[in-house]
């Protein structure tokens, strides 16, 4: 049984339910690497966990420190899957998946950046 309700004041202002949280080494190059593919808004914070933001999505960046390291597996929705896939190469992500057209209607791809994060980038085209 879960504890949600349908109210989401104990969620706070801004968030989903559910946010993604990496932490990572050099969480100023992970967070200049998203900007960059992702086109996320959010600068750089040291003292506290960068917020960035994918459409209507919130990711968290981390030092590693008392934390270990953590990777992640994220499924992005974004305009162009293609283009988004040939920035993330070109900004030294390693190919997992070269662009495809799925028969659920989500062209996609997926890299994997330096930090061991596995991004699947989609574009959703609706089957006639």
């Amino acid at each position: 049984m879960s504890d949600m309700t349908s109210d989401s004041a104990f969620v706070r202002p801004g968030y989903a339910c559910v946010s993604a949280r990496l932490v990572v080494a050099e969480p100023q190059r992970l967070v200049t690497f998203i900007r960059h593919v992702f086109g996320a808004t959010g600068e750089y914070n040291e003292r506290a966990p960068t917020e960035l933001r994918i459409g209507d999505s919130v990711i968290l960046v981390s030092e590693t420190g008392e934390r270990r390291t953590w990777s992640a597996f994220l499924y992005v929705y974004v305009a162009d899957a293609d283009a988004t896939y040939r920035r993330a190469v070109e900004a030294g992500a390693s190919s997992v998946e070269a662009p495809l057209s799925t028969p659920y209607g989500d062209r996609r791809a997926m890299v994997e950046d330096a930090w061991g994060n596995t991004w699947q980038i989609a574009t959703y085209r609706p089957t006639s």
